[in-house]
């Protein structure tokens, strides 16, 4: 595995982890917050599959220099650059919550370049005519962002009250490096974070229609970070999206379903 620092044409930097497997090239699109680290279970997944896992720290998370204004579309962009470096045609992509809109944007604006999308408890777009906000525990973090960065960055962050025992089952197994990690990132600062939810609160910068490659979308019906309704929202709109509804998960205790869409990703790009 290698770490490396990939310059950018506006002289900003990304923090890059890549697994240095052979194989079919899989891009990690991480939460809000994380460090951008490889994480156990997503190298195990990809791994067992004959993927090569590569991830990144979005703008102001895990050592990439922030990019405050930023919209969920420059993660295209900048993974393009990521690609390029390391010589890679083509990849795979699959997110997390808050990373699952960025992994979209690259399948919307690098259509050349992406084979196939697998979203797990992802955020739809902040439009009219969407509840955006029914269902989820606590919605004051991305009102806030609605309303601005300034606004955003006096918010206090909310808590985990929304994670059901499932969740919380789940961050004391396999996924425990995921909580490690998100705890790095908040020790690392608030801006990432910050700049997230300001994206996802306003125009993506993509049209989610404008996707042709296939989509799988994941999400727990007892979601409350991130309501179901999202990746059904999604589904609606995506031409070529798959939806997999699992009743007793929530925000991250669906994770646990990575490995069998990894399979339905080897399948769907091969």
């Amino acid at each position: 595995m290698t770490v490396l620092d990939v310059d950018l044409p506006d002289g900003r930097t990304l923090r890059v982890h890549d697994s240095g497997d052979d194989g079919p090239a899989l891009v990690w699109h991480h939460g809000s917050p994380q460090t951008g680290a490889l994480l156990a279970p997503v190298l195990e997944a990809a791994r067992a599959r004959g993927l090569r896992l590569l991830s990144y720290g979005r703008p102001s998370y895990g050592g990439s220099t922030p990019h405050p204004g930023r919209d969920v579309a420059s993660a295209a962009s900048d993974v393009a650059h990521v690609l390029d470096a390391l010589d890679i045609d083509s990849a795979a992509h699959a997110g997390a919550s808050g990373g699952g809109p960025h992994a979209l944007a690259c399948a919307a604006l690098l259509p050349d370049k992406t084979t196939g999308v697998v979203s797990l408890a992802g955020l739809a777009p902040f439009v009219d005519g969407f509840d955006w906000a029914a269902g989820m525990a606590s919605d004051a973090t991305l009102r806030a962002g609605a309303a601005g960065r300034g606004v955003r960055a006096a918010t206090p962050e909310g808590g985990v009250e929304a994670f059901t025992a499932a969740d919380w089952a789940t961050l004391s197994g396999a996924w425990a490096p995921l909580g490690e990690d998100a705890q790095r990132a908040s020790g690392q600062g608030l801006d990432g974070i910050v700049d997230d939810d300001v994206a996802f609160a306003h125009p993506w910068g993509f049209d989610p229609a404008s996707i042709t490659v296939p989509v799988l979308l994941v999400h727990g019906s007892l979601d409350r970070v991130v309501p179901p309704q999202h990746s059904a929202w999604l589904l609606e709109h995506l031409p070529a999206a798959e939806l997999w509804t699992r009743p007793r998960d929530s925000h991250v205790s669906v994770l646990e379903a990575l490995p069998v869409a990894l399979d339905w990703l080897v399948a769907a790009t091969s």
